[in-house]
């Protein structure tokens, strides 16, 4: 694209960026044109493709800032989370990208290392940022190489365990490093005018900070009087900084504080900058901003400003999509019914109350309900302690986020057999996000958990009829897993099969044949797959019996005797490989000593591009069409020459596959 197409394209200012440098050259008045062009590009391409808007747009005058005050890529930039790094993407090279925003072979959605030398973190959990930066800022003290690290975290994400955690190490160390906090959910306003502004570059000039050590040195060895008179000017000194800024939590830390700064002020960010920049220690510059400003809808939208909305129209804000009953609406309905006839279930999240589906019992009975902000494992140890009285906690989480209390969920939980339910919205492979918020690892690692069972609803009336069974447990923990998106329809059982010692509730018969070929385990919403398989695998001659076995983790004792019934068994899950359900029935099938050929088709551990689930799952060969053609060619080999049951494991450790990504045989 010329200069003259991207800047049609773009606006005029914003068109002629290429890079860091060339907002360097702009004045004030380009730059405030060049923050309303950015403003307009983001609502058309964001209304295109869906993305994160609504922090993006909060966000464009502190990065402008950022940018002219630091020489990236040397400087490195680190954004918590990277909801707002899309603003960093326009201003170092890749507006053309943004056509192609979230999907497959676009730009990521969040900072990407293959995108461009300026990004350093790849997309992650919130609350890390502080991390990473204070290893990366003893790094370059100990290497002897001056350069800055800049580290941009919301307000939300100082809600998480972990920016604390960092926060006393920074101070520890005292290396150079600027923390711009990002604080676009209090209601006051920034502290502006000459007095701020002549303590705040006092405080941060390295000088005063010799004055006040020579200062107190002289007066601690005088005599009676030196110590009370140090402690007295002291006290004065934090009276008057405490009246004018909210700063003394950080400060007590020991990490200086500068603001609250106007982060829609590219002058007053950039003086803020420029002085956290050279006082040579750890500094807090609190920025506060509007989410969503310079959209009407996106300020108008009380429950998130737009901050991730699927394709839009500009001039109202509306979605495009249809509306659809989700996966996330029946669980939040399911939920409240429950709560109606039992006062002791109460709910948890970890600042997902509208996404995970927990809002509604919040609204309704809002002391039952419990955010906790952006503290997984606390979510978890809380709900431990709530079941120790007497409640029954339900925690509704992202799947990929629970991963983050594995421990508390192994020893606070399960250890103390504490009936906690967790519901995990987004599971298995989610789409635009990326391989950071992939739901593909719970059925895996959570797999081991002694004592915890794993559901995986296959349809709308499973999962209500599984939300009831798990919060009817009373002496472990449980699991319940979905999709995102719209629900599928709902598919009966042809039957269900229940031992009369099981503790599974029993495993649902999809579809069977006279012919008892092959044993098709099709785990949650690959329900329909499976009997779509079946029908194909029918045309060239074999019977194929598909059960949803409903409760995955332990593995049913009644799917290991449907197993011994066939000549193949075949398992479709939407998880990793690697310790997943497919692996666990191998497991228990030898355990029983069958010996039946296992082929487990699922996620191979490899990280997964962004793109729809939809691409993702034909990549894998997950699809009917594929999984037919598969189990076909298998099957037929047992004509001729059987499998042996024996495991094949591969150099790396992995399962060995066969064919496309994701399938393997044990």
């Amino acid at each position: 694209m010329t200069v003259e197409e991207s800047e049609t394209s773009a606006g005029r200012l914003l068109g002629t960026v290429r890079g860091p440098r060339d907002v360097k050259r702009m004045s004030a008045e380009q730059l405030a044109l060049l923050a309303a062009e950015i403003r307009d590009f983001l609502v058309a391409k964001v209304s295109r493709t869906g993305g994160h808007l609504g922090p993006n747009l909060g966000v464009v005058e502190l990065t402008l800032a950022m940018h002219r005050v630091f020489d990236s890529p040397r400087d490195r930039f680190l954004f918590d989370t990277g909801h707002q790094a899309y603003v960093h993407k326009m201003l170092t090279g890749r507006q053309e990208g943004f056509d192609q925003l979230r999907q497959r072979g676009g730009l990521s959605g969040y900072p990407s290392q293959a995108e461009s030398e300026h990004d350093l973190i790849e997309n992650s959990h919130a609350s890390t940022a502080l991390s990473y930066a204070d290893g990366l800022a003893k790094a370059y003290a100990l290497r002897g190489e001056s350069r800055n690290v800049v580290a941009v975290v919301g307000d939300g994400a100082l809600t998480g365990g972990m920016c604390w955690e960092a926060l006393n190490n920074i101070a520890t160390a005292r290396n150079p490093l600027v923390i711009v906090v990002n604080d676009n959910g209090r209601s006051y306003a920034p502290t502006i005018g000459g007095l701020a502004d002549h303590l705040a570059t006092l405080r941060l000039n390295p000088g005063y900070e010799k004055v006040l050590d020579a200062v107190k040195e002289a007066l601690g060895s005088t005599p009676l009087v030196g110590r009370p008179m140090y402690e007295v000017l002291h006290a004065v000194k934090k009276g008057i900084k405490d009246a004018v800024a909210p700063q003394a939590m950080f400060e007590d830390l020991g990490i200086k504080y500068l603001g609250p700064v106007d982060g829609h002020d590219v002058a007053a960010m950039e003086s803020a900058l420029r002085r956290a920049k050279g006082f040579g220690g750890p500094v807090i510059v609190h920025a506060v901003t509007r989410k969503g400003l310079g959209y009407r809808p996106a300020e108008e939208d009380d429950a998130d400003c737009l901050h991730s909305p699927g394709t839009f129209d500009v001039e109202t804000g509306k979605l495009l999509a249809a509306p659809s009953v989700k996966w996330t609406h029946v669980f939040a309905d399911e939920l409240v019914a429950i709560a109606d006839e039992r006062p002791d279930v109460v709910g948890i999240t970890a600042a997902m109350a509208e996404p995970t589906g927990i809002a509604p019992m919040a609204h309704k009975y809002p002391n039952r309900v419990y955010d906790v902000g952006i503290a997984e494992q606390h979510a978890a140890t809380s709900a431990a302690g709530l079941a120790m009285g007497g409640l029954h906690p339900v925690v509704a989480v992202y799947a990929t986020f629970l991963n983050r209390a594995f421990d508390q969920v192994l020893l606070d939980v399960a250890m103390h057999r504490l009936p906690v339910t967790f519901v995990l919205d987004r599971a298995g492979i989610t789409g635009p996000d990326g391989p950071s918020h992939y739901g593909i690892w719970d059925m895996s690692v959570f797999g081991v958990v002694p004592g915890l069972r794993i559901a995986a609803p296959r349809d709308a009336a499973t999962l209500r009829a599984e939300l009831r069974e798990a919060v009817a447990v009373e002496d472990g923990p449980t699991i319940l897993r979905f999709p995102t998106g719209s629900v599928v329809a709902d598919l009966p059982a042809v039957r269900r099969i229940t031992a009369a010692d099981s503790v599974s509730g029993g495993v649902d018969v999809l579809a069977e044949s006279a012919r008892t070929d092959v044993l098709l385990v099709a785990v949650g919403a690959f329900g329909q797959l499976g009997v779509e398989v079946a029908a194909r695998v029918a045309e060239q001659g074999y019977g194929v019996t598909v059960v949803d076995p409903r409760w995955v983790r332990p593995i049913p004792p009644e799917l290991v005797t449907l197993a011994g019934s066939h000549r193949l068994v075949v398992t479709v899950e939407d998880g990793v490989r690697a310790g997943g359900v497919g692996d666990a029935l191998a497991k228990a099938m030898r355990d029983a000593d069958l010996r039946v050929p296992v082929r487990d088709l699922g996620v191979p551990s490899v990280w997964q591009p962004h793109g729809t689930r939809a691409q993702i799952l034909a990549d894998l060969g997950l699809t009917a069409q594929d999984v037919a053609r598969d189990v076909t060619g298998w099957v037929s080999q047992l004509d001729d020459e059987p499998i042996a049951p024996v495991r094949v494991t591969a150099p790396n450790g992995d399962r060995a596959t066969k064919g496309r990504n994701g399938r393997g045989v044990a």
